[in-house]
């Protein structure tokens, strides 16, 4: 891999891999997702509350291509509806209840579009880590709809020099290749949880300026491989304050968590 991986802005390579990182490295796992209701608004609220700054989530595709935040291929765990989570018209699922299942103060929360959790994160200088989670044979239209749908979300904020650009990870490359194609200049990030023999040749081939693994992969040796090749390293999820010492020790450039009350995300 080249040791000079760029990173972009809306019109090319900003810097290599040496440039300071635009991202937070305190990341709140699905807005503050054990918090409140995961992947919601009043997920998002409630981190934004505690002083958290960047915020994972996940974001599919709607039938009729309308991207919103749910995690699960189906819409059981998170809602009160059954099924699969692409076989709905965006009008319906935003009538569902994505918050009752979590307690009954947050009944009738529905589930975000990803333009709601866009007019929130820029209002309030939030930055985003968004994992594109297609379901099951939808993986090349989500790349390319979320890509022209955060292009036409944060782009005026980037060329104004008020916003970032949301990484985009995922643990699909046809998903990430799809993105790439479709509006190139975007961050992408490869999730990985385990370590295939080919897994950082295809984060090279997508041209990814960061790889997300699971924190029980990650070694100072492959922390230092991973940055010599020009990668940023994140882990995902770091609940325990012990563990997350040894991996900041590491030098990782990003800690996702769900324990938003435990740590300080000072940066």
């Amino acid at each position: 891999m080249s040791p000079t991986r760029p990173l972009l802005n809306d019109t090319g390579p900003l810097a290599d891999a040496t440039t300071p990182w635009p991202y937070p490295f305190w990341i709140a796992h699905r807005g503050a997702g054990q918090h409140a209701p995961e992947n919601t608004l009043a997920a998002f609220r409630a981190g934004a509350a505690l002083g958290w700054r960047a915020f994972e989530c996940d974001v599919k595709l709607s039938a009729d291509g309308v991207p919103y935040l749910l995690h699960d291929d189906t819409l059981e765990r998170t809602t009160d509806a059954a099924g699969s989570a692409g076989a709905l018209a965006w009008a319906d699922l935003a009538r569902l209840d994505a918050g009752g299942w979590h307690s009954r103060r947050h009944a009738g929360e529905p589930p975000p579009s990803l333009d709601a959790i866009a007019v929130f994160c820029l209002r309030n200088g939030l930055v985003l880590n968004l994992e594109l989670k297609p379901v099951p044979g939808d993986e090349e239209r989500t790349g390319h709809v979320v890509a022209h749908a955060v292009r036409q979300r944060w782009g005026e904020a980037v060329r104004d020099g008020v916003g970032v650009w949301p990484l985009l990870s995922s643990f699909e490359p046809r998903t990430l290749a799809a993105a790439r194609e479709a509006v190139p200049e975007l961050p992408l990030a490869l999730l990985l949880d385990t370590l295939a023999p080919d897994c950082f040749d295809i984060a090279e081939r997508l041209d990814c300026v960061a790889v997300v693994l699971d924190e029980s992969l990650l070694t100072a040796e492959l922390v230092r491989s991973l940055h010599h090749d020009g990668l940023r390293v994140l882990a995902y999820t770091v609940n325990d304050a012990e563990r997350a010492d040894l991996l900041i020790d590491l030098g990782l450039d990003g800690l996702i968590t769900d324990a938003v009350d435990m740590f300080i995300p000072s940066a």
